[in-house]
């Protein structure tokens, strides 16, 4: 079986995890700090906060920057349905507008059509590790006066070029950028998230807010010798990443460039084997923009059944996904009247899917996935 990923855990990260075990210290401490200060250099954001996981960093972000009853926040429908819950947790309405159908992102024409006196935010996914136009958000968001979250979910590693230079996704441009740590991701904590962003006060409230509001965190506590009282300043949460995950987190932020130069190898390989195939399109990198390749997403002829194709795939070992899902098609978002056209979303969902792709794939694995999507095709 090629499955669709594979992360990249081998004796380093089992050692830097057992370690943080026979350390004694396991839930939230020095190694959740250590590997938000490397996160914050890696990627060139002022700070850098770890929590649970990315949804609870949107969930987050959102409450940061003040989302809540009554207020709209603009987003694509065609994205893990996570996106769309985390302005629900809010109390806010999410307001789902279509996608550019070549890259799969957040279209900023379509965004700006959909801003009204109740938008409080956009927010914004790079979608399957492929960066959205940044530079056309963050300044319709800057002309409307509302706030651009970053859903990043899968961009770790990915770039953007602004005014001619290159730079990683996480350095704000947004107000904030939350990412994902899970196993389909290109670096993984088994579960887990990062926020940066540029802005102090948003750096602080989640700190409090990951826990439970407590004024003083449990590592000041636990290293001081003095006796502190903490106080709660808010309702908060329990949204923590342990220490044995940001052992393993830092371990992961080493290969991050390696990974990435092995996944845009693999892309172009793709590409050079999917390229002649007749009505296949296949994923279009803007020349600003460079992927990190979360996820190769290819768009079938109209007129190829998607799941009949992915069970047969499936039947000769080859494991793939649909294509990215829509939120408004899922049932708490389903009864809903969408004021935007969603087309563009529901085609990509409908006659896209996901090839594997992981850095310890082999050239005759990729060849195999061609030469059987080819012949499948073909039928």
């Amino acid at each position: 079986m090629i499955p669709i990923a594979k992360p990249v855990l081998e004796e380093a990260e089992a050692e830097a995890a057992h370690k943080a075990v026979l350390s004694g210290w396991v839930s939230q401490g020095p190694q959740v700090a250590s590997f938000e200060r490397e996160f914050a250099a890696l990627v060139g954001a002022p700070h850098a906060c770890a929590v649970s996981n990315c949804t609870t960093a949107l969930h987050l972000a959102l409450l940061a920057v003040g989302v809540g009853p009554g207020d709209e926040v603009i987003t694509a429908s065609h994205s893990f349905i996570a996106t769309a819950n985390s302005i629900r947790y809010c109390g806010a309405t999410p307001i789902f507008v279509d996608i550019d159908p070549a890259t799969y992102n957040i279209d900023p024409h379509q965004v700006a059509e959909a801003i009204t006196d109740r938008t409080r935010a956009v927010l914004a996914i790079h979608q399957m590790g492929m960066p959205c136009d940044l530079p056309a958000l963050a300044s319709l968001a800057s002309r409307h006066g509302i706030t651009l979250i970053e859903d990043a979910a899968c961009a770790a590693g990915s770039h953007i070029r602004i005014n001619g230079q290159w730079e990683m996704i996480g350095k704000p441009r947004g107000h904030i950028a939350c990412f994902s740590f899970h196993p389909r991701k290109v670096i993984t904590t088994g579960e887990g998230g990062m926020l940066s962003t540029a802005n102090p006060d948003f750096d602080k409230k989640f700190r409090l807010y990951r826990q439970h509001g407590m004024s003083v965190p449990d590592s000041v506590r636990h290293g001081s010798k003095q006796v502190i009282f903490e106080n709660y300043l808010m309702v908060g949460f329990n949204y923590r990443m342990t220490d044995v995950q940001a052992a393993i987190g830092r371990k992961q932020l080493e290969r991050l460039p390696d990974l990435i130069t092995c996944r845009r190898a693999l892309a172009a390989r793709y590409a050079d084997l999917l390229g002649n195939i007749e009505g296949l399109r296949l994923p279009d990198e803007p020349e600003w923009a460079r992927s990190n390749w979360q996820s190769y997403c290819v768009r079938l002829p109209d007129r190829v059944d998607q799941k009949a194709l992915m069970q047969s795939l499936l039947d000769q070992g080859i494991a793939t996904r649909r294509g990215i899902m829509c939120s408004h098609r899922e049932l708490p978002y389903a009864s809903e009247k969408q004021r935007h056209n969603l087309r563009q979303s529901e085609l990509a969902q409908d006659h896209s899917i996901l090839l594997p792709i992981y850095t310890q794939m082999a050239e005759n694995d990729q060849a195999r996935i061609a030469d059987t999507l080819r012949r499948e095709l073909r039928r």
